[in-house]
């Protein structure tokens, strides 16, 4: 009897490590545990290993820009905090986005850019063929990481909203393009009582009639 209750023992040991080996939490780890060969696996993952999707694609081409889009058009923002405000497109950047400026000088509008959805392009155009912004691109509108972390309770705190911090090469950018743009400006009658006055719909407007 003493035998038998030993064999029965280390048969349930053995039983016992396979099953520590096979049922390992986890769906990697069961994934690798599961038997290689031809036969259905015998554990399967509690959850869906995710597996990255397949793009045949290596680089995704930025969207085509209208062509009414043009350096120099005068153009209507349709969203955002500069909603209807007529500004001055200057470029396409490569992401698709179009680089506009009020300018900053007449309607607030700093250099920024915006979705060409959401702008109507104008008949309007000015020259801004002087006008220098090769330096200017995506990156340079890159947000900067703050050094100072947050911790919880600064999170939770009622405190007031940090107000933006503009950097002083951002500045000299604006005055740079600003100079360049308002010479032009100035050379067009009422061209900047009309890049200051701000673009509304009243009641019996009807905008699928309008001609920009």
């Amino acid at each position: 009897r003493l035998s038998i209750f030993l064999i029965f023992v280390l048969i349930t040991k053995v039983n016992m490590v396979g099953v520590r080996v096979l049922g390992i939490a986890g769906p990697k780890k069961a994934a690798k545990a599961a038997p290689s060969s031809g036969k259905s696996a015998r554990y399967y993952p509690a959850d869906d290993i995710a597996r990255p999707k397949h793009s045949r694609a290596k680089k995704h081409n930025a969207p085509k820009v209208r062509a009414s889009f043009a350096p120099g058009t005068v153009c209507i923002l349709l969203s955002g905090r500069f909603r209807g405000k007529r500004v001055v497109c200057l470029k396409a950047l490569e992401s698709g986005l179009l680089l506009v400026s009020g300018p900053y000088k007449i309607n607030g509008v700093p250099l920024r850019r915006v979705n060409q959805a959401y702008v109507i392009g104008t008949s309007t155009k000015i020259d801004v063929s002087k006008v220098d912004v090769s330096k200017i691109d995506d990156a340079y509108f890159a947000r900067v990481a703050s050094d100072s972390a947050e911790g919880e309770a600064e999170f939770f705190a009622n405190d007031e909203a940090k107000p933006a911090v503009v950097s002083d090469q951002r500045k000299a950018d604006q005055k740079k393009v600003d100079a360049a743009i308002l010479k032009s400006v100035n050379a067009t009658p009422l061209m900047k009582n009309y890049l200051g006055s701000k673009f509304s719909l009243k009641k019996h407007d009807r905008p699928h009639k309008m001609v920009f």
